[in-house]
């Protein structure tokens, strides 16, 4: 599904409001291990689209698990809209769930349901809409993603540009402000990967959506990521952060310069 390109565009903040998403001195790791993170700052500005960066092992996917609250911190804090999610326990994190949405790197579909069925389930799971109701919020996402055509496809029938399409409109069942995606552009043809480029740019602007995205594609870095914070391996944390353009061609960071560089001689 081709759409009409989309400007990159450079977003406008209400500075009234709390961020997002801000990391403050955040410092994860797996279970007892050392940490993996240290000391991590960094926010993602209202409209924005933040990129995760950095090479296989620095730790993106543990990142991510710590920043929706699958896993608790070592130290620090991550705040969405102004209020810690690990605040208050379960309670705080019960809130902060209905304020962003998730799409994993699998897409991670309930097999046996169907496209509409899987946008739906949130819906159900955490609101009392009435059924006609919870329906016809399902279609409208789906149709945000240009699926109402499959909605009644299992995800088994349908490509995997088209899954991940299904998980992003499940992500805004609950109208979110905040959307973390996990590897979009993972495992999907070139062609289809800059569609849904077009997509994710598409819903940041129309709907004003904050994204946080954890990729490694250049591509899509270089075509959708306004602000980017570059992870490493040696430094145990952020080894360099701004927009892919500079760090693509004016960051010393050595990190930085082997992560835009990869492939070219």
């Amino acid at each position: 599904m081709t759409q009409a390109p989309t400007e990159k565009m450079t977003p406008t903040p209400d500075p009234a409001r709390p961020h997002p998403l801000r990391a403050e001195n955040l410092t994860v790791a797996h279970g007892d291990s050392p940490p993996l993170l240290e000391g991590m700052n960094f926010v993602a500005k209202e409209g924005e689209i933040l990129g995760i960066l950095g090479p296989s092992g620095c730790g993106k996917s543990t990142l991510l698990r710590h920043l929706v609250g699958l896993a608790e911190p070592r130290a620090g804090k991550v705040i969405l809209f102004g209020e810690d999610i690990f605040s208050e326990g379960n309670r705080s994190l019960a809130r902060a769930r209905r304020k962003y949405g998730v799409m994993y790197q699998s897409g991670a579909l309930f097999g046996d349901l169907t496209l509409l069925e899987n946008v739906s389930a949130p819906l159900k799971e955490f609101t009392r809409l009435p059924p006609k109701m919870i329906r016809d919020i399902a279609f409208l996402k789906l149709s945000l993603v240009g699926l109402e055509k499959a909605a009644f496809q299992l995800p088994a029938n349908v490509s995997g540009g088209m899954c991940k399409r299904a998980a992003i409109a499940r992500a805004l069942a609950l109208e979110p402000g905040l959307l973390f995606l996990d590897e979009p552009s993972a495992g999907l043809d070139p062609i289809t990967a800059a569609d849904l480029d077009e997509l994710i740019m598409t819903l940041a602007k129309n709907l004003k959506l904050t994204f946080v995205v954890v990729t490694h594609e250049l591509r899509s870095i270089m075509k959708i990521v306004d602000e980017a914070v570059l992870l490493g391996k040696e430094v145990r944390g952020i080894a360099a952060e701004g927009t892919p353009e500079y760090l693509a061609r004016e960051s010393p960071a050595p990190e930085a310069i082997a992560f835009f560089q990869r492939g070219k001689k």
